[in-house]
């Protein structure tokens, strides 16, 4: 560009002010701008991709057929995976209550830990993921459930609306009000503009009621039981009797799993079948090439693991999540690296250049998505209520429960259903050791003031309540 300049400049200089001469020097004039805005349109990144984000509520890591779970029918998210990044160790960071769902979506819209505030909302007026986006020049689309939300945050999107969860989850057609709102705003929204969408699904939380088109696609007999299935859990783990573990009686027999399977995985279905009408508008509308579709959940659910029903714990199938990233840029593939939820607030930025706000407690994975060297995080902290606290790095899993004394060491490459402790192995001992200093670092880092040990531990045995 300076080149062409002094180039014009030296030519403009010599030349007299002639009719021939005038001419000369305004033909080379336009060339040498028409010239300087080709370099430079060439320098400009292209159009900023639009963001689809689908986020499910209750869903577990393994409620997808492609994803470890070959009974269960997703057609139109198994072929989001194929062409996409699969993170196969996302985990929501934990709860402050037995509303999981609350401090989970406060935690991904304001890309901070729990800890960071007071009361069970994130703050507005600090940086938040729609405010980010909006700032990048996104029309900023929320469409989801209204029960124990980020409310505060959800009205700072241009576009702000709320599904009856109830009907929602009792219509028979699960997601389907929402995806229908979703493809309504693509087809009448400003074409100029990229959009955010965010699509906060309210299934598949209880109660779970599927259309017999997605019942009949299963035989409840023959479902298969969790892996780690138990009629009981083995101790008290500090919330027995939440509402979620009332669902189904003591002990959880294998009928009554297999019946709460039976409708979770009809409503995933017909979630599949609406996701796909979505995913389908975006190929019409020629959106797709450059769209990021990302698909998560705020947590998971147990659904007989372990013996127990809810997501208020801090093994594997309530904290870990399905995390699928598709779209351009995005390497398909699979990665082990470890990630929180709140992770993809700071990671969409990067993803579209958009500026990444200061002081998050969440960390970009872009780098992962596109297949590049990056630096990871190489251990997870998780934290429920004040009962219970976990460690997990790239192989081995801690979890501890203060209030009754109990610590449990699991293996995850060769037990990553966690059946087996070996916090009581006497070799296991420096592990368990060298986890818990560990675990007392994060502690410190996020100002979790919970104590690792009690002066008197209640007994850890539980017997169920008398029907």
């Amino acid at each position: 560009m300076r080149f062409i300049l002094k180039f014009v400049a030296r030519s403009i200089a010599p030349r007299r002010a002639t009719s021939d001469g005038l001419i000369a020097v305004s033909l080379l004039v336009c060339a040498a701008a028409h010239f300087a805005s080709a370099l430079h349109a060439a320098e400009l990144p292209t159009a900023r991709p639009n963001v689809l984000f689908l986020f499910a509520d209750d869903q577990r890591a393994d409620a997808l057929g492609v994803l470890g779970n070959p009974t269960l029918k997703t057609p139109n998210l198994d072929r989001l995976v194929q062409r996409g990044m699969v993170m196969r160790n996302a985990y929501c960071l934990g709860a402050n209550s037995g509303a999981v769902c609350t401090p989970s979506r406060n935690m991904l819209l304001s890309g901070r830990a729990y800890f960071r505030w007071k009361g069970p909302l994130a703050p507005a007026d600090a940086p938040n993921f729609p405010d980010a986006m909006r700032a990048a020049g996104y029309e900023t689309y929320h469409h989801g459930k209204r029960g124990n939300t980020a409310t505060a945050i959800q009205k700072r999107f241009d576009h702000d609306k709320y599904v009856n969860d109830l009907a929602d989850r009792t219509n028979g057609e699960p997601c389907r009000d929402i995806v229908e709102g979703a493809i309504g705003f693509l087809e009448k929204r400003p074409a100029a503009k990229p959009f955010f969408m965010y699509l906060a699904f309210s299934n598949p939380h209880d109660p779970r009621v599927a259309a017999d088109t997605y019942r009949d696609l299963y035989r409840p007999d023959d479902l298969p039981l969790p892996a780690n299935y138990l009629p009981l859990h083995p101790f008290d783990n500090g919330e027995m009797e939440v509402r979620d573990e009332k669902l189904a009686p003591w002990p959880r027999t294998p009928e009554e799993v297999r019946r709460h399977l039976h409708d979770y995985y009809a409503v995933i279905s017909a979630m599949d079948r609406h996701i796909g009408r979505l995913l389908a508008k975006l190929d019409e509308m020629k959106l797709t090439e450059n769209t990021i579709v990302i698909y998560s959940a705020d947590h998971g659910l147990a659904l007989g693991s372990h013996g127990l029903m809810g997501k208020q714990s801090l093994y594997d199938h309530s904290m870990k999540v399905p995390l699928i990233v598709a779209g351009p840029t995005i390497r398909p593939g699979q990665s082990d690296a470890l990630v929180y939820l709140m992770d993809i607030f700071p990671t969409v930025c990067d993803l579209v250049g958009a500026e990444v706000p200061a002081g998050l407690d969440g960390r970009s994975f872009a780098g992962v998505l596109r297949g590049k060297p990056t630096d990871t995080r190489d251990t997870l902290f998780f934290a429920y209520r004040d009962v219970q606290r976990a460690l997990r790095d790239e192989r081995w899993k801690l979890i501890r429960y203060p209030e009754v004394n109990v610590t449990q060491l699991f293996d995850l490459k060769t037990d990553p259903d966690e059946k087996t402790n070996l916090a009581n192995d006497p070799a296991q001992a420096p592990r368990v050791a060298a986890m818990l200093a560990r675990l007392h670092e994060w502690q410190k880092h996020y100002g979790d003031e919970a104590p690792l040990t009690v002066a008197n531990p209640k007994s850890a045995a539980w017997v169920p309540p008398a029907e």
